[in-house]
């Protein structure tokens, strides 16, 4: 298996929205834009899914030490050595490489989150460094990309806490703030115990206008120069969205099932937000 295969399948499993998404873009984007995409799951997997946390900081602390390598022309991952292949300008964007690591380390550190500011900390590492990335390097003007596509990145990770709550809490980590779950009189152990209430139904209602009107303030902001470019942020975008719609209709039962849309649907959703003026 080749480096760019191996992104492929790691980044964008068939049947999964970010491979509908991913083939929205052009032909020629598409094998960088799948390396980042297998970069982000390579470190979400190293982050969320290894239970002990000293063993995830040491993995993390490879990732670094490779991807400085990445930037030096020295990669010896499939993923690295992806985009070592494709991106123009390895070392311009080691920084930002360096802060998608770093936000997937504080879920090594910190399982609850205060208040919004303080999770807004998480989302902007995770989220909004993420999309800057994507934007980048397809965009027209690059050095404009950040101030439209961080917002966009952290509305689809904020997209993203609504159908995972009940599988996040499960696994120790809750992405609703603490004082968002007092105010609804939620408690951890509610969500850990798939404990469904009217309170729940009222902050999931909140959670999920709350990612729905970043959104469609964060594609409003999308400079229409760009928007031809960006068909796959736009197309994650179109997903997130009928995704919180198919939640919000099914009453938001999200703590003990995962509430998905199909493969069918995701096609058409993707190719028809790909295409949107």
């Amino acid at each position: 298996m080749n480096f760019d295969d191996y992104c492929q399948q790691k980044a964008a499993p068939p049947g999964s929205s970010t491979y509908y998404a991913l083939r929205q873009a052009s032909v020629a984007r598409q094998p960088l834009i799948a390396a980042l995409f297998a970069l982000r799951r390579e470190l979400e997997e190293t982050a969320k899914e290894t239970s002990d946390p000293t063993i995830g900081r040491t993995k993390l602390a490879w990732w670094q030490k490779e991807l400085a390598a990445f930037a030096e022309g020295n990669a010896s991952h499939p993923v690295t050595q992806a985009l070592a292949k494709h991106l123009p300008d390895p070392r311009a964007e080691y920084p930002a490489l360096q802060t998608l690591v770093a936000g997937f380390e504080m879920d090594l550190d910190q399982a609850r989150y205060l208040d919004f500011a303080n999770l807004r900390r998480y989302i902007d590492g995770v989220g909004g460094a993420f999309a800057a990335l994507i934007a980048r390097v397809s965009a027209n003007e690059p050095g404009d990309a950040a101030r439209w596509s961080v917002p966009l990145g952290n509305a689809l990770m904020l997209a993203q806490f609504v159908p995972e709550i009940g599988n996040d809490a499960r696994h120790g980590r809750i992405y609703v703030p603490i004082d968002e779950l007092q105010r609804y009189n939620v408690t951890a152990a509610d969500l850990i115990n798939r404990r469904y209430s009217d309170a729940f139904t009222e902050l999931m209602q909140f959670q999920t206008a709350r990612a729905r009107d970043a959104l469609y303030a964060a594609l409003d902001a999308m400079p229409a120069a760009e928007r031809r470019a960006q068909r796959t942020l736009r197309a994650q975008a179109a997903l997130s969205l009928a995704l919180l719609d198919e939640i919000e209709r099914e009453r938001f039962q999200v703590l003990h099932q995962q509430i998905v849309l199909t493969p069918i649907r995701k096609l058409w959703i993707a190719w028809r937000a790909a295409r949107r003026a």
